[in-house]
């Protein structure tokens, strides 16, 4: 009910707001809604909660931040991506949170894996590159033509497998010229070389 002009009383709260604080209702005589935004919002929270439907949780944040519901915590709009079709303009997760989603989508999408199974190799390796030895794992190799996961390598042997084409041909040759033996081959025929054994 309309106490004077730009001001009407919440039946909720009882408190005389400006007509800004209510949410548009074509069906009532003066095409407000009966509560106040912030009481249609509690009344509404508690309606859903009483259906058992997972809620958002009515945290106060300061100006300028925004809560995650992925982390729980309520963080400033420059760690959070923009999002044009949002009623706020940014996404509903922060960066942390998409990134960490995105890598979990990343392994299973590609690889068929979990983070708790990729885990697994990992500790496996003794937390270790399974080719050098020497460097933290952080990417999981698999085979080009079948798929198959072989493990979780270092970024310079992960690219170096890459680089001789996955064949394990060029890599043994590789080895050996490493070792010191290096590549002579012998003329059979005209034009025809063979490789050492």
């Amino acid at each position: 009910m309309e106490s004077e002009e730009g001001v009407k009383r919440c039946s909720r709260c009882k408190q005389h707001k400006p007509r800004a604080a209510f949410a548009r209702n074509k069906a009532m005589r003066d095409g407000l809604q009966a509560y106040c935004r912030e009481c249609w919002a509690a009344y509404h929270q508690a309606r859903q909660l009483a259906k058992g439907k997972n809620v958002r949780p009515r945290v106060e944040t300061p100006e300028g931040h925004k809560f995650c519901r992925s982390c729980g915590e309520v963080k400033p709009h420059s760690e959070w991506h923009r999002n044009a079709t949002a009623s706020d303009g940014l996404s509903t997760s922060c960066q942390a949170c998409r990134a960490t989603k995105g890598r979990a989508d990343h392994l299973k999408r590609n690889y068929g894996l979990t983070e708790a199974e990729r885990d697994a190799m990992v500790a496996s390796q003794y937390g270790l590159c399974a080719i050098c030895l020497a460097a933290p794992p952080a990417h999981v190799d698999h085979c080009h033509k079948t798929g198959r996961v072989r493990g979780v390598l270092c970024f310079n042997c992960n690219s170096a497998i890459g680089k001789l084409r996955d064949d394990p041909g060029a890599a043994r040759r590789a080895a050996a010229y490493l070792e010191g033996n290096l590549w002579k081959p012998t003329l059979v025929a005209p034009g025809v070389y063979q490789l050492p054994s």
